[in-house]
């Protein structure tokens, strides 16, 4: 049994598999604010969707940066208690098996390519902008190896003397700061969607430039119903593209909520090709 988890700022979401192709219903909780108790909750969910089985392997999605060595996490402002905990270490001792550890939006990512709305193509870029902004190049199924990982709502979009970043421009909370309500509260009709799907698309047109993908995937709170418009923000992209003959193909994320845990289930497929593919070199 493999098991795979999504630890959301306000939710986490455990399931399992057996073949690596499928998943267990999905258990949902709300997110311990102390880090023992998501531990010990992680844990015991694992064991019961095992039921008695073994458990090969786990992989752990959390919003936050990661160590070099991808075992332990920090800066995460939503889970306090969680930051400089050796998290991939500790699921190892509890459940005596291998853990793997992710950034989340690189595991949704990975998801999104291997699973999702981004099958099929070799080079894909899922962005994602609810409370944050980030993205992620997944090639061939993997996501593209960094030292420090990912930050694209970073990126500056002014030469001012305090150059504003794109995730003070699109972000969820920089909305809701500036507008005084949820993003949702504004509206669907709202001309603001129309200026931050241009933004949106400023920003998108760096990441293209510097990632050259085949198709980019749009996730996240702020792409919903009520928020951007995927359709103009490819409209903005393309206009303004002057370096490439054509864009990518954009579509909108197709795992919903889950996906962190089809990437989970993405990062787990790989490290069991990695493991097979040791063994035939040594044997």
């Amino acid at each position: 049994m493999y098991i795979t988890v999504d630890v959301g700022s306000t939710n986490i979401r455990i399931a399992g598999s057996r073949d690596l192709e499928n998943l267990t219903e999905p258990v949902i909780k709300r997110t311990p604010q102390e880090y023992s108790e998501g531990i010990a909750h992680i844990a015991d969910t694992a064991g019961g969707i095992a039921q008695g089985e073994s458990i090969d392997a786990i992989a752990i999605g959390i919003p936050a940066r990661l160590t070099l060595d991808r075992r332990g996490l920090y800066k995460n402002r939503n889970l306090p208690d969680w930051d400089g905990r050796m998290i991939a270490d500790d699921l190892e001792k509890t459940l005596s098996t291998r853990a793997y550890l992710e950034n989340d939006t690189m595991q949704v990512g990975q998801g999104e390519a291997v699973f999702g709305a981004g099958k099929g193509s070799r080079i894909v870029v899922y962005m994602t902008v609810s409370t944050g902004v980030n993205a992620v190049r997944v090639v061939d199924g993997k996501i593209e190896p960094s030292v420090y990982g990912y930050e694209t709502g970073f990126q500056y979009l002014s030469t001012d003397e305090n150059p504003v970043d794109l995730m003070d421009l699109i972000a969820g909370r920089a909305v809701a700061e500036k507008y005084g309500k949820h993003p949702k509260e504004l509206g669907k009709d709202n001309p603001v969607w129309e200026e931050l799907a241009r933004t949106t698309a400023i920003g998108l047109h760096n990441t293209v430039l510097h990632w050259s993908p085949d198709k980019v995937v749009l996730g996240g709170s702020m792409f919903n119903d009520i928020g951007i418009s995927v359709d103009r923000v490819q409209f903005h992209l393309k206009t303004i593209m002057k370096a490439f003959p054509t864009i990518p193909e954009i579509v909108h994320s197709s795992l919903g909520d889950i996906g962190g845990l089809w990437g989970g289930l993405a990062l787990l497929r790989q490290g069991y090709e990695g493991q097979a593919r040791l063994k035939q070199l040594r044997s």
